[in-house]
Parts: structure tokens; C-alpha cells; sequence
């Protein structure tokens, strides 16, 4: 059994240089937070935890990523929702991230299903906090909307 499983989910429209986005913690612990590429790095204030925290940067640059994505396709999405579950749990005595959980929704007009999983891998690629949890297990399932 997990230690801690922690939740956040960020959603984005637009493209990444004009679009913004919204971090919304699943702990109540800070108010929903904007985000956008150029206000990328700030922290919020208040109480949380280092796994939520990991799983609001997880799906913030998860979304910004599959953007750019999208963007290399021609393509903007009128809405991108990643939720992010970032799991702690007991290795060798020790707690550790062991996994982090993408569940990747979109609103794409001009974007079949098949266009839209190969840009959410592509953005899986590229994704850096994605990168940074290399050692962990990293899943991402997705589902394209209709307009």
C-alpha cells in the first residue's frame, strides 16, 4: 500500500507563448494558481507537500509541453487538461517517489484521436519534470474530446 498519493490538475488553452494556464492542487492547501510559460518558475505560499508540488509542476509542464506539440502541428487546442498523481511509497525501508500518473483530456479542433496520442507522446519526450522523474514510473493515458 502507497505511503501518500498526492493530486494536481493544471489546465491550459491557447499556445505556449500566449496561452495560460490554471494549477489547481487537489489539497485545498493553496488557491488555484495561474500559470503561464513566463511565470513558470513561481512558488506558491502556504502548506502542502513536496508530492503535491511534484505533481502540479508534473501536469503544468506536461500541458505546457504537449502546447508546443501541438503547436509544431499546426494546431491549438481550445482546452488541455492534465491531471497528475504523484505516488510516495516505502522502498528498502525508505520513502520514495516511486511513480508519477498522467491522465492527458483535449479539446482539439482539427485533430483526430491517432494525431493527438502521438502529440501527447511527443510531449511525453519532451516534458522536462517528466525527464527529471526518469527513475520513477511514469504513465500517461489520454482522451481526445469532440467538439
Amino acid at each position: 500500500m502507497a505511503i501518500a498519493e498526492r493530486t494536481a490538475e493544471t489546465i491550459w488553452e491557447g499556445g505556449l507563448a500566449r496561452g495560460h494556464g490554471s494549477i489547481r492542487p487537489a489539497s485545498g492547501a493553496v488557491e488555484e494558481l495561474p500559470v503561464t510559460w513566463a511565470a513558470r518558475t513561481e512558488a506558491p505560499d502556504g502548506k502542502t507537500s513536496p508530492e503535491e508540488l511534484a505533481a502540479a509542476a508534473h501536469s503544468s509542464c506536461f500541458a505546457m509541453a504537449l502546447s508546443l506539440c501541438l503547436d509544431e502541428r499546426k494546431v491549438e487546442a481550445e482546452r488541455v487538461t492534465v491531471s497528475c498523481t504523484v505516488t510516495l511509497d516505502e522502498v528498502d525501508g525508505k520513502p520514495t517517489v516511486v511513480s508519477s500518473a498522467l491522465v492527458v483530456t483535449g479539446r482539439v479542433p482539427g485533430l483526430d484521436a491517432e494525431g493527438f496520442r502521438s502529440a501527447v507522446d511527443d510531449a511525453a519526450a519532451l516534458c522536462p519534470i517528466s525527464r527529471l522523474f526518469a527513475g520513477a514510473t511514469i504513465t500517461v493515458s489520454s482522451d481526445l474530446e469532440s467538439a
